[in-house]
């Protein structure tokens, strides 16, 4: 059969770097985070609420970036917030408060929101018209992308200052942005598959009520499987560097380690996709998530703590990629917009509650939620078998 047109090719490439910058840039962003805790001199659950900031910007942008993107496209929309991302990742070393902190924090978050949902919904047309489950290759572009940006910082961290290192990502992000722009921009959408059709004959323009519980329920199964993602960004190097006194250098490996298994994960997901199906790759991903978390808060040993690390990152890969898929297919944008929205609220919001966690008992505790949040992935996840579809 003849492959996919040009223009298609070319979208799917494109989009792929957005991922790419997205994970590069906030994984450049988390690695730096012990530096700027220090340099403000919060305490964790300072750190916390400080990292609210990005949940309160991303989840607000995230609610009215779906109309935005009904309005002018998703693809302008994508190329906007780039540019935002990259600016706003300078600000957090020029603060010296928590309180400053989390204003700069706003802005990034808004900025980091604003284009997960809208390349989320670009990537969920693209994967409608061509009918295959490519939804885990750009997502595991986005763990490239924080694998290498974490790569990047574990290698500075300790010769160069978190203002030099960001302001330079932001320099790198906006020449990624001036190449790939213009070329999302001339890229088409792609014709949305016809919608369906009630037995009346009239096309249906929103979802059912019933429609729209199922796209919620998928919502959660991304939520539970970010709140990992967010843990491991935010709290990952410190639980490493803090907990068990790892150098600065190997502490920002840790998520590197995390972020190139889910980048493994990713790459063979659509080959997990189409021999196993959707419910089953996503209950065993979230069992190997849960042993995974468990070794990595509870391992008395660095190298312990890494593997357990790496484990968790494959489980938890193609959990969120799945989720937001089968909200787009039912629900269409602003199916994307609902499961995007709880996935990366729960990425934003996870974070700051693991910091007063950590307060009340320890880090390593705390962390211990993330394999608990991956059980409860799988179990909805089985409890919604018919609902994940079989492709």
């Amino acid at each position: 059969m003849p492959g996919p047109p040009t223009g298609l090719v070319r979208l799917r490439a494109v989009l792929t770097v957005f991922f790419a910058l997205d994970g590069f840039i906030f994984a450049g962003w988390v690695v730096r985070i012990p530096a700027i805790k220090e340099q403000t001199g919060a305490s964790a659950s300072a750190l916390g609420l400080a990292l609210l900031g990005v949940s309160a910007g991303a989840v607000v942008t995230m609610t009215l970036t779906g109309r935005l993107c009904r309005r002018y496209g998703s693809h302008p929309v994508t190329v906007v917030c780039a540019v935002l991302l990259c600016l706003s990742v300078a600000l957090p070393p020029l603060t010296h408060s928590a309180l400053a902190l989390g204003a700069v924090l706003l802005v990034f978050g808004s900025a980091y929101g604003g284009i997960n949902v809208a390349f989320n919904s670009a990537a969920v047309d693209l994967v409608n018209v061509l009918r295959r489950p490519i939804m885990p290759s750009f997502h595991a572009a986005f763990s490239l992308g924080g694998m290498v940006g974490a790569g990047l910082g574990g290698l500075v961290a300790g010769t160069l200052s978190p203002t030099w290192h960001l302001c330079g990502l932001a320099v790198v992000g906006l020449l990624v942005t001036l190449v790939a722009g213009p070329v999302l921009l001339r890229c088409a959408p792609p014709e949305p598959p016809a919608r369906p059709v009630r037995d009346d004959g009239a096309a249906r323009t929103r979802p059912d009520a019933r429609t729209r519980r199922v796209v919620v329920t998928f919502g959660l199964i991304a939520l539970c499987s970010s709140y990992g993602e967010g843990a491991m960004a935010d709290w990952g190097a410190l639980h490493l560097e803090q907990d068990l006194g790892a150098a600065p250098g190997v502490a920002a490996v840790g998520y590197s380690c995390f972020a190139l298994a889910m980048t493994v994960g990713r790459l063979t997901g659509t080959t997990l996709l189409e021999r196993l199906g959707r419910t089953p790759t996503v209950v065993a991903g979230g069992a190997v998530a849960v042993v995974g978390m468990l070794l990595g808060s509870l391992a008395p040993s660095v190298w312990a703590v890494l593997f357990g690390f790496a484990i968790t990152g494959l489980g938890l890969a193609n959990i969120f990629p799945v989720a937001v898929e089968r909200a787009g297919a039912l629900g269409g944008p602003g199916g994307v917009a609902t499961a995007s929205t709880l996935g990366y609220g729960g990425m934003l919001l996870g974070p700051p509650a693991i910091g007063f966690m950590a307060d009340w008992w320890s880090l390593s505790a705390a962390l211990t939620s993330v394999a608990v949040l991956a059980a409860v992935a799988v179990a909805v996840a089985a409890l919604n078998r018919r609902a994940m579809g079989s492709g």
